[in-house]
């Protein structure tokens, strides 16, 4: 097997004084916790372009071995999102209806969701997340590493990049997702990870009247 040397080129990291580390972290916090999921889209058009930069934001992200196993599908097409949309309710329907245990079902019931999924034809985008499980090159197969860490590290970047543009997104995780690689034509190396819709939140969007955990319950120090 052949060897690669290692390169390296210089890096120099940012550096902010003592109090504007302090503000810049408290702004960013208090900036992301405004970040909620959004089941209620305008149609009103998002320009492409701020899509590109979203995902493209989403592809600084570490991956294992830098191997960058992710794709971002973005679907705007009517018919293909209307396709999506009848794939993802069937299997919703199943899921509402038997697949999902009861305490699930439960657990549900402060988000009033059911099988009807119309914003999959409402948001102006869909971006379609896909793991690469492995790399093809050719006829031949290349390993990646961490596969699941690297993309749901990807998909982090992804929400918050959205969310800094002004817009909205769902994390929709319709199970099983097979529907999406065949739909999508996407290669035998890829398996289906997140189904995001993006837009605007809708003019009489609504959301849960829901809390996120303390400081003492998520952060730990051992000093």
């Amino acid at each position: 097997m052949q060897h690669t040397e290692p390169k390296f080129v210089p890096y120099k990291g940012i550096r902010y004084t003592r109090p504007e580390m302090l503000n810049r972290s408290r702004e960013f916090y208090q900036y992301m916790d405004k970040r909620r999921t959004v089941r209620d889209f305008s149609s009103k058009p998002v320009p492409r372009e701020v899509i590109d930069n979203i995902v493209m934001t989403a592809s600084t992200s570490p991956s294992g071995a830098h191997k960058q196993p992710w794709a971002f599908c973005v679907v705007s097409n009517p018919d293909i999102k209307k396709k999506i949309r009848e794939a993802a309710e069937k299997e919703e329907y199943l899921n509402y209806h038997g697949r999902m245990s009861e305490e699930w079902v439960q657990d549900l019931l402060v988000f009033g969701t059911d099988w009807n999924k119309p914003f999959l034809e409402t948001a102006p985008y869909l971006i379609a997340v896909f793991k690469k499980a492995y790399e093809l090159e050719g006829e031949e197969k290349r390993k990646n590493y961490y596969v699941n860490e690297s993309v749901g590290l990807a998909c982090g970047f992804l929400l918050a990049a959205i969310h800094n543009a002004g817009l909205v997104a769902l994390t929709h995780t319709p199970s099983p997702m097979n529907f999406l690689q065949e739909i999508l034509g996407r290669p035998e190396n890829e398996r289906p990870f997140l189904l995001i819709p993006v837009g605007y939140a809708a003019d009489d969007a609504r959301i849960p009247c829901l809390s996120r955990k303390t400081i003492d319950e998520v952060l730990v120090y051992y000093e």
